[in-house]
């Protein structure tokens, strides 16, 4: 059965799996599916983790993720599958790939074969996963993770697994996984950028079956409070020429403790990556943005999806018959501030096309604190707000329901850094690791701000100064907000304040 997840009016029916979101008379959102997002992507049952294979073709974008069909907590990977035209309604589909004779399905990515390289045919649709082993002579010595390919020629509907499997055997560590393959014009060959123990491991082939070993990168720089995984390797043309980012996943050892996403600046001359950066650049400040990688085939554009949650209590969300969904799709720019470059990440232009202005641009004057509930009061924690200082200066946001929860967020300028506070905010008691006030640096040495944040029944993404500093955090309230306010320590104009329903 396919699964559309979509936005509608304020009266909302989810096709496919029983998802009723409507307006009561009390601003209850559905008991039995209270947390259950509307416009960023959930599975209709079951469990997610890691967005897998993110790819555009012929005016769909596919969307491919670690997934427990079977029970709400991790467990048998396969992957999941679902589409979209507008990158804001998906639609799921049935199970891409199940677990075989060589392990369940990590994570990975896929490829649009254009020039036939692997034989499958011009155009094939390719995965480039991680098989994981769970037999115990292999967890012993530790070649228990080996990457597979499989191909689609109908667009992703079907899948046949190459008979040759494993196409990178484990050269004998624990950690070995999460390929993100490219194709890099200069060197003429697939690229892999594989996720080993704490390093990342550089893999060429020519025809995506035979890959050989090209460098590694990582001893000795960036974060390594834990575990390093889903890697993505990205070329940006900027004014100095071109340059390359690399996004590491990282668990534990992220700002805010648990699950988080580096990135590296540099340079990739087919065969090695380099960057001489030696301060520890964060993709996202807040808990729950992890795993993030890009879609392939979207030419210049770099669209990035997130799992939007936290290894250190992501079986233990509240949830019903799912568990976890995505953030929204962003795009990534890169920026340089001083003399350094900064990764950029801001919502997707698309999102733009499916809101509705609830509340024009204007201005909006602040003597201490001022009301603006009529702007969100009906919208059920579905919209996307804005507004600019000319002059930063503290500011908090709060937003509040009739049951007494409470979010906020705001600027601390003394201190240089944004937070959000989510510990007054339904149920955040339930894991000791739930971090409740988590904080980012302020990056920008411009005088101004600009901030925006999209609110989606259970989550908050923070973007702020042109999305230099982003800021994701679940909560877990039963009733939508209906009031914000906005307290500054001056006298300050809210420039551009405006409120669109995101449905």
């Amino acid at each position: 059965m396919k699964n559309t997840i979509t936005m509608g009016l304020l009266a909302l029916i989810l096709v496919g799996c029983g998802q009723q979101q409507s307006k009561s008379t009390n601003n209850t959102i559905d008991s039995l599916e209270t947390y259950r997002p509307a416009y960023h992507f959930t599975p209709k049952k079951g469990w997610m983790n890691d967005p897998n294979g993110l790819v555009y073709l012929d005016g769909e974008y596919h969307l491919f993720f670690q997934h427990n069909p079977d029970k709400t907590t991790w467990g048998p990977m396969h992957w999941g599958h679902a589409t979209s035209t507008d990158l804001v309604h998906w639609e799921e589909q049935e199970i891409a790939l199940f677990p075989d004779s060589l392990g369940t399905i990590f994570s990975g990515s896929a490829v649009i074969d254009k020039d036939n390289t692997a034989g499958f045919g011009a155009n094939a649709l390719i995965a480039i996963y991680t098989n994981h082993s769970h037999e115990i002579e292999e967890q012993k010595t530790g070649l228990h993770q080996t990457q597979s390919i499989a191909y689609s020629l109908d667009k992703g509907k079907t899948w046949t697994k190459y008979e040759g499997n494993p196409v990178l055997p484990n050269p004998g560590i624990w950690d070995f996984r999460d390929p993100k393959v490219m194709w890099h014009d200069d060197s003429g060959q697939w690229i892999m950028t594989l996720a080993t123990k704490q390093t990342i491991t550089f893999y060429g082939s020519k025809n995506l079956k035979e890959w050989n070993r090209l460098s590694e990168f990582g001893e000795g720089v960036g974060a390594h409070g834990g575990v390093w995984e889903c890697p993505d390797l990205l070329p940006f043309q900027t004014s100095e020429g071109k340059k390359w980012v690399l996004l590491v996943s990282i668990n534990p050892g992220g700002p805010n403790t648990g699950s988080a996403t580096q990135y590296f600046v540099g340079d990739f001359d087919g065969r090695t990556f380099t960057s001489s950066q030696k301060e520890i650049l964060w993709m996202d400040f807040g808990p729950d943005n992890y795993a993030g990688v890009t879609f392939s085939n979207t030419g210049d554009r770099k669209l990035l999806i997130g799992w939007m949650s936290n290894w250190e209590y992501a079986n233990n969300v509240p949830a019903s018959t799912w568990r976890s969904g995505n953030t929204v799709v962003r795009e990534l720019g890169l920026t340089k501030e001083g003399n350094a470059w900064l990764l950029t990440s801001t919502p997707a232009k698309e999102i733009d096309k499916v809101s509705k202005k609830e509340v024009d641009p204007k201005s909006v004057k602040v003597e201490n604190e001022v009301d603006l509930s009529s702007a969100i009061a009906t919208l059920l924690n579905t919209f996307d707000a804005s507004f600019k200082q000319a002059k930063a200066v503290d500011f908090t946001v709060t937003l509040s329901n009739e049951d007494g929860d409470v979010l906020v967020f705001g600027l601390e300028k003394d201190k240089g850094q944004y937070f959000i506070d989510r510990s007054k905010t339904g149920d955040a008691n339930f894991s000791e690791k739930f971090i409740h006030r988590p904080v980012a640096p302020r990056l920008t040495k411009n005088e101004g701000l600009d901030i925006r944040f999209l609110l989606d029944k259970n989550s908050i993404e923070l973007f702020a100064d042109g999305g230099k500093t982003n800021m994701s955090a679940l909560f877990f309230t039963k009733k939508p907000f209906t009031k914000m306010t906005v307290n500054t320590v001056e006298t300050s104009i809210l420039e551009d304040f405006q409120v669109k329903s995101v449905y």
